[in-house]
């Protein structure tokens, strides 16, 4: 039986992008990123009735055009990609940072995963364009550090990027807000030079994490300076810390740059538990950031995945922003076989210990700086 849910607001049309064969593939055996996270946040909404509301649709993926892909990559990058999720052995896959055993392993039909991913995100981006919903989900996309030329930090095609051309082909001003421990480096480099895309990131900073950029000092250059923004944070951050510095600084400035659609990079490897991160997110600090963004959307709200290593922080952190994208709440309590199988019984984290002082106030004055830094070079381009 599905476990209850506490009220149902129908306000938002939500559109939902979700195939299985999307968390079927494996990057290699003991790699941290894990396809089938997808499945299992799936499997926990299925159980908590998300996919019974009336306001929600689900949609089937679609493979990627290579023209869509052409949009951010090189056609030699596409192709190496595609000869060597063939086996092709005479493409030397370091030449665009795949290895064997590295952070993006080769491994058998990672193009066509690849395409299905980025043409997920296109499909949330397309309900958006044609007024079919409010707000488009693709948990599987929101890989944002791939290059031109180049995949890196276990991204292949960059997903936002390619759903960003999408909306601003179509004349739509965006607004791109990445929540992922690590910097949206991608993302931000495609949007560099022009105002059409603002660009904000929230990350551990580069001083302590891949991939070592994303600092106050880069807002942009030409017709885009002042619309990349940055806030790197100190590791260790905890809720009270990144929700003061998410209110200083992304709040006002969406609100004077009014954009037509938002873009959202959810991951949640900001979470405490995460093995390669050092921030100190609990989940219930995690839906209170994406209540913020549901708050700042315009009417229209692409919603991607990200980073998340912790499995558990994965599925309820996911399945908690899509309960506020629905304009719901699940109870606290996990009652349902999800339960057992992954042993996760309660969406909440205990309190965290606190931090001895002293770098309890190293954090808190390291935000500050990062604040104060934007402030001085990119509140003023926007009138604030």
């Amino acid at each position: 039986m599905n476990q209850k849910k506490t009220f149902e607001v129908t306000v938002n049309r939500v559109a939902f992008i979700y195939d299985d064969i999307m968390t079927r593939h494996v990057l290699s055996k003991d790699h941290v990123f894990v396809p089938a996270r997808l499945r299992y946040t799936y499997e926990l909404l299925e159980f908590l009735g998300a996919f019974e509301f009336k306001n929600l649709t689900i949609h089937q993926p679609r493979n990627a055009l290579i023209n869509e892909l052409l949009s951010f990559h090189t056609q030699e990058y596409v192709d190496a990609v595609r000869f060597l999720s063939g086996n092709d052995q005479s493409i030397d896959g370091a030449k665009y940072n795949f290895s064997f055993d590295g952070d993006n392993p080769i491994y058998e039909g990672m193009f066509e995963s690849a395409l299905m991913t980025t043409g997920a995100s296109i499909v949330a981006a397309e309900e958006l364009i044609q007024g079919r919903a409010d707000i488009a989900v693709n948990f599987s996309g929101g890989l944002h550090h791939a290059m031109p030329s180049k995949a890196s930090g276990f991204c292949i095609f960059d997903d936002p990027v390619i759903a960003i051309n999408s909306l601003i082909s179509n004349n739509l001003r965006v607004a791109y807000i990445d929540v992922d421990c690590h910097h949206g480096d991608g993302v931000q480099l495609a949007f560099y030079n022009t105002d059409k895309v603002i660009t904000i990131s929230l990350h551990e900073s580069g001083e302590f994490l891949f991939p070592g950029t994303g600092f106050t000092n880069e807002i942009g250059e030409g017709s885009g300076t002042g619309y990349s923004v940055n806030i790197p944070l100190h590791s260790y951050t905890d809720d009270n810390t990144y929700l003061w510095a998410f209110d200083q600084i992304v709040s006002p400035i969406i609100k004077s740059y009014k954009p037509d659609v938002l873009v959202t990079q959810l991951g949640i490897d900001t979470h405490f538990g995460d093995p390669i991160t050092h921030l100190r997110l609990t989940v219930q600090g995690y839906t209170e950031v994406v209540r913020k963004l549901s708050e700042l959307s315009p009417g229209r709200w692409l919603a991607l995945g990200g980073g998340g290593y912790n499995i558990s922080a994965v599925i309820r952190g996911w399945a908690r922003a899509f309960s506020v994208m629905l304009g719901s709440e699940w109870p606290n309590e996990i009652n349902n076989p999800i339960a057992d199988k992954y042993g996760i019984h309660f969406f909440d984290d205990p309190v965290q210990d606190s931090l001895p002082e002293n770098i309890r106030e190293e954090i808190k004055r390291y935000a500050e700086r990062s604040v104060m830094k934007i402030q001085e070079l990119v509140f003023p381009i926007h009138g604030l």
